[in-house]
């Protein structure tokens, strides 16, 4: 043991025991997320050691808040998640896909084939899988006018695998439209401009889009109005508060009079800017029953407030950094940073600016705005478990649309297109490959059966009898996907049961990677420098 002769501390697992190491960590992983695939998995809760509770099925939240100690384990959930930062989905798959190679190995290798074998086939498999995607996949017309029914289809069957059906179905509408609302013509889609608020109120059916912005906050003087109707709006980076100098000096004075005027002085600077707002208001609103409100992303002090609520504007002071980027996106106009050279371009348009209370907390909703290009999601729920639930599916559904724009292809959904290729692999792939790597191909393509398999295990369904109806429809030529509700093969075209594209993709280029480099370790050395005991 050479690594023994460099450091007696070293903690050596060699030959077949790392591996099968790999292979079991691989397999608990699997085993702990495949109850949560699809529209009829379970819900995991994780308890955090402070006691406070987390309901999810979503796998990249599951992954990123457990605590993992297996390296192995650590190593595909890494994977798994990093699929999720790059297509927004396909995390519970990339696992169970890991997990499935891995077990379709270890039966190879326990009647005495070489690892390396395998991952030679697992390559080969991998290209041609690809290369299948690309015939497979059903292309979409994404030109000025996309087709929102496809999109609509493709949320809904990413929606519908994270709540329950009713709210999937209602937060489709929500997500197609807020994506749609956002997107600019040959600009990438900057998901970061769909805000995604959240209120501790009613049911989580009354979640809805909110084609403006919603603030969480509200204006900061009681005579302000707390509804206001064809509103301009102002929205400005300009300090409207008296601020101390940053020079440390004093101010000596004989009498009130002197202080009266320094006090004035003081003042005059910050006063000159409130009345050149105050110039514009009159300018743009004269005596109709047009309203104006003001967004500051800095402070207004309580002098200049009463100055504004005596002209009946609506001012709200620190708002966020990002709001004001989505302000001015939603409604129009520029966000200024000087109250100088003010003209009336500068300022957008919202139809209903108002106030909600709720609690003690304010929220302020700018709506009715023109050809808005920001908006919000306002979610609802009973309850903080309700309203976490709702935010990943949300955040899914905005990725999966996302995603459909972009690619300008859906691939069949419900286990159809893993089905499709296992066939493709084993009848046209497999022949063309000499010598032992066949049995890597044959691995591979076994293997991807995992997801129609755990589809029908979840529903409650026999899987062999599911998986031998599907796999006899295919080698009758027909494309045929899972019906989780009937255990019935389904058409996914009729069904509107789509997948992304990139997701399909992804997940196929990572997990053979990840598989191929865990069966070539042959040795777990628990040796580096910050990790020695003693």
């Amino acid at each position: 043991m050479a690594v023994r002769m460099l450091n007696a501390n070293a903690e050596v697992v060699s030959k077949s025991a790392a591996l099968y190491m790999n292979i079991n960590a691989a397999k608990g992983l699997q085993d702990v997320l495949k109850t949560n695939l699809g529209p009829r998995g379970t819900i995991k809760m994780l308890v955090g050691g402070a006691g406070d509770i987390r309901l999810t099925k979503d796998g990249n939240t599951l992954l990123r808040e457990m605590q993992i100690q297996n390296p192995t384990a650590v190593m595909i959930a890494r994977t798994a998640t990093a699929q999720d930062d790059i297509a927004g989905d396909g995390t519970t798959s990339t696992v169970l896909l890991i997990g499935e190679l891995l077990k379709q190995s270890e039966r190879y290798i326990s009647e005495g084939m070489h690892p390396r074998l395998l991952c030679d086939g697992f390559e080969r498999a991998k290209k041609a899988t690809l290369a299948f995607l690309e015939e497979f996949k059903t292309p979409v017309a994404m030109g000025d006018t996309p087709d929102k029914e496809t999109l609509k289809l493709v949320a809904r069957t990413t929606l519908r695998t994270k709540v329950h059906e009713k709210l999937a179905d209602q937060l489709t509408d929500i997500v197609v439209n807020a994506v749609l609302c956002i997107r600019k013509p040959s600009e990438p889609i900057d998901l970061f401009m769909v805000e995604i608020m959240h209120m501790r109120h009613k049911l989580d059916c009354d979640s809805r889009l909110v084609e403006g912005l919603v603030l969480d906050h509200g204006a900061r003087h009681p005579d302000m109005k707390k509804r206001a109707e064809n509103c301009y709006i102002l929205t400005c980076n300009v300090s409207l508060e008296y601020e101390k100098s940053e020079v440390n000096s004093g101010f000596f004075y004989h009498d009130a009079e002197q202080r009266e005027k320094m006090v004035v002085a003081e003042r005059k600077f910050v006063d000159e800017r409130v009345r050149k707002i105050i110039e514009l208001k009159k300018k743009v609103c004269g005596d109709g029953d047009k309203s104006f409100v003001v967004v500051n992303q800095k402070g207004i002090d309580p002098i200049s407030l009463d100055m504004l609520a005596r002209e009946g504007i609506v001012a709200l002071r620190r708002a966020k950094k990002r709001n004001m980027e989505r302000l001015v996106l939603a409604c129009g106009g520029d966000a200024v940073n000087s109250v100088e050279d003010l003209k009336e371009s500068d300022l957008g348009w919202a139809g209903l600016v108002y106030e909600h209370v709720l609690g003690e907390e304010k929220y302020t909703f700018v709506e009715q705005v023109k050809n808005p290009h920001s908006c919000t999601i306002l979610i609802k729920g009973p309850n903080d478990h309700t309203i976490a639930q709702i935010k990943d599916a949300v955040r899914d559904g905005l990725r999966s649309v996302k995603n459909t724009l972009e690619d300008g292809a859906v691939v069949l959904g419900g286990g159809a297109f893993e089905l499709a290729a296992r066939l493709h692999l084993l009848e046209t792939v497999k022949p063309s490959v000499q010598g032992r790597a066949q049995l890597g191909v044959e691995a591979f393509a076994e293997a991807l059966t995992v997801v129609p398999k755990i589809l029908a295990e979840n529903s409650g369904l026999d899987t062999q009898d599911v998986i031998i109806q599907l796999q006899s429809e295919h080698a009758k030529g027909n494309v045929v996907g899972l019906n989780v509700m009937t255990g019935e093969p389904m058409d996914p075209q009729v069904e509107g049961v789509f997948d992304n594209y990139s997701v399909k993709k992804q997940l196929i280029n990572s997990a053979p990677i990840i598989a191929s480099q865990l069966l070539l370790v042959d040795e777990v050395l628990r040796a580096g420098r910050n990790m020695r005991k003693g």
